[in-house]
């Protein structure tokens, strides 16, 4: 994400609570703040660990309330990748991506690919069905859990 992004939807943020006549706070601005600059898709706890340890407290249910404000303003998208809680990452301008989850370790790697994005589309309408929006996400082993089993059969 462009360094310029996260203040560019932290102030869209703003101008979403202010529209509603919410209050912007200091505890809001850190939990989207958090998410908006996350190398990964956190969860809440993840939210939680890196507020901690950046000397913030927020509680619990306003890291929730927040999330879900973001979500409503169209700026965090969640996600469910079957680990039984949600993952959140921010939606910017180049959100057109997907996700590949390992299975051990959780990680979640975001790619891209212009063949699958026109596909999609055209295999809908193969069906008569019209398309509207997707999200593909492929389970599986990544690199680095493959390369320790691999190293582990060596031993």
């Amino acid at each position: 994400m462009p360094s310029d992004e996260p203040a560019a939807l932290t102030e869209r943020f703003h101008r979403y609570l202010r529209d509603r006549r919410l209050p912007v706070t200091r505890q809001r601005d850190l939990v989207a703040e958090t998410v908006f600059r996350a190398a990964d898709h956190p969860s809440v706890e993840g939210i939680e660990r890196n507020l901690r340890a950046a000397g913030a407290e927020v509680g619990t249910a306003t890291v929730y309330r927040t999330l879900e404000l973001l979500e409503a303003a169209g700026l965090v998208r969640s996600h469910d990748f079957g680990e039984g809680y949600r993952r959140y990452e921010p939606v910017t301008g180049d959100s057109d991506h997907e996700h590949l989850v390992c299975l051990r370790c959780g990680r979640v790697i975001e790619f891209a690919n212009e063949r699958l994005e026109r596909m999609l589309p055209v295999i809908a309408d193969e069906h008569g069905f019209q398309h509207a929006y997707h999200r593909v996400e492929i389970y599986g082993t990544c690199q680095d859990c493959r390369r320790r089993d691999v190293g582990a059969l060596g031993r």
